[in-house]
């Protein structure tokens, strides 16, 4: 059981909520793909999730508070000392670098704070090493990265995580399964990537094409690309003028980007050489 002596001093900084209930860390588990590979835990807390984890994986935990850490290390110093978990204190996305954050594969889990969740979520997907995803987030963000083409909620985070492989809202969990109850409904989303993809341009022209949700894709497009050039891209696609952002399929945005890469890219370079010159000194 939760230490709840120690859980009514949850962190608000880190966003802590200490999940409680033994039945959702069970369904965690058993939502967990079935194969033998190392498991990475972001934000331990307390570690009960964490000691189900153990019985049945290698894990890697990593914790930013420094105090749950301590807590951690006297918790786990059996599983610590037979190499069942290796316990890194620190702030994860600060160890993330460009070739991931693990030097093998792996299965991502965690309980995440709201203010990273979708950080986390997507370092995740770029990351070549992790297989897999499946993670406690607030209701709203599992919407968002589960949502198929024709739900209102289809967004940005729908398309990258279906270009990842496949993303299931996997159960809705209510503020009393932890300590203390957050004031919104989470849920467990689960990304089970087939391939990983790492594009600047990609996600540049998914920003403009979601800039404004509701109205049609083409408008959106306008605000960053000639007129007759998205209206003959309409017609080469065969796509309806009148289509909305969320009505478009995931194929759809990598056909308007092998189509629209180049002028993404130009216009990037054509916006680091401005900033350049803004801050070359003058005469140099």
């Amino acid at each position: 059981m939760i230490d709840k002596h120690l859980a009514q001093f949850a962190n608000k900084h880190f966003g802590q909520n200490f999940l409680k209930n033994e039945s959702i860390i069970h369904q965690i588990i058993q939502a967990m793909p079935d194969d033998d590979l190392k498991v990475v835990e972001i934000g331990p807390g307390l570690g009960d999730l964490t000691k189900e984890l153990v019985r049945v994986r290698n894990v890697t935990a990593f914790e930013v508070d420094k105090r749950l850490c301590e807590h951690l290390k006297n918790t786990f110093e059996s599983s610590l000392k037979k190499g069942e978990l290796v316990l890194e204190c620190g702030d994860v996305l600060e160890r993330w670098g460009e070739r991931g954050l693990m030097d093998e594969p792996y299965h991502l889990i965690a309980n995440l704070p709201y203010y990273i969740a979708t950080n986390i979520i997507l370092k995740a997907l770029k990351d070549p090493n992790c297989q897999s995803i499946l993670v406690m987030v607030q209701k709203e963000v599992a919407v968002k990265f589960s949502a198929v083409p024709g739900q209102k909620a289809f967004s940005a985070l729908s398309v990258l995580a279906q270009t990842a492989g496949k993303a299931t809202l996997c159960f809705e969990v209510e503020p009393e399964a932890f300590v203390p109850p957050p004031k919104v409904t989470s849920a467990v989303l689960l990304i089970e990537k087939a391939r990983t993809e790492k594009s600047e341009s990609f996600e540049s022209l998914l920003r403009v094409a979601f800039q404004q949700p509701r109205k049609k894709l083409s408008k959106n497009l306008i605000a960053a690309f000639s007129k007759d050039k998205v209206a003959k891209l309409f017609e080469k696609l065969e796509l309806d003028p009148n289509i909305r952002p969320h009505e478009a399929e995931t194929s759809i945005y990598h056909h308007l980007h092998n189509e629209l890469k180049k002028d993404i890219l130009d216009g990037q370079q054509s916006k680091q050489r401005k900033q350049r010159t803004k801050f070359k000194q003058p005469g140099s």
